[in-house]
């Protein structure tokens, strides 16, 4: 093998190396761009290969963690499923505190629901929840009159690991809401 060769491929597993940190930092999914950004690259295409050659690798090693290419082309470093529920209880600090959660679970199974319909039913404190929750980016605020309307994002989708299908989701919420006892808090008329 020629040094040429060597110093490529050795240039190659530096940038996936560097894919792998960025997807791994950023604990959500990234875009093709971002991705390339980090690589100080301007070819998508050569980010997209190098991507997927990642993702390869972690599928060949049957590992816990996986690499997913999402449907809008965006790539997730996470655990894989079977993992999640054994080991969830180990994290250090969960995304949000239960308040903002009882809300976002609110927001989440009426969407499209007027951010005041959310006060109303969660006190004054959901204005708070709900900046949080846009911060984040776990939910979109669209103008409506005096109001907003709110309703979850892909980036909700993703980390919940839900459908990216209103429909799909919602139900995918149901069963889960009743799995842990919670649907009286989402039902409130």
């Amino acid at each position: 093998m020629s040094k040429e060769t060597t110093l490529e491929k050795e240039n190659i597993l530096d940038k996936m190396a560097f894919i792998e940190a960025a997807l791994y930092i950023a604990g959500r999914p990234l875009d093709l761009k971002t991705l390339a950004s980090v690589l100080r690259i301007r070819s998508i295409r050569r980010t997209q290969d190098m991507v997927r050659e990642l993702m390869n690798r972690y599928a060949k090693a049957g590992m816990a963690l996986e690499i997913l290419e999402l449907e809008d082309g965006r790539f997730v470093l996470q655990l894989k499923p079977k993992f999640v529920q054994r080991v969830r209880r180990l994290a250090n600090r969960p995304l949000l505190t239960p308040g903002p959660l009882k809300t976002l679970s609110f927001i989440a199974y009426r969407q499209p629901v007027p951010q005041s319909r959310v006060v109303e039913v969660r006190g004054k404190g959901a204005y708070k929840h709900i900046r949080e929750l846009e911060r984040v980016g776990l939910i979109d605020a669209k103008e409506m009159g005096k109001t907003k309307l709110l309703r979850t994002t892909k980036v909700f989708a993703d980390y919940f690991n839900l459908s990216h299908v209103p429909r799909l989701q919602k139900r995918q919420l149901r069963a889960l809401f009743k799995q842990y006892g919670n649907m009286e808090e989402v039902e409130v008329k």
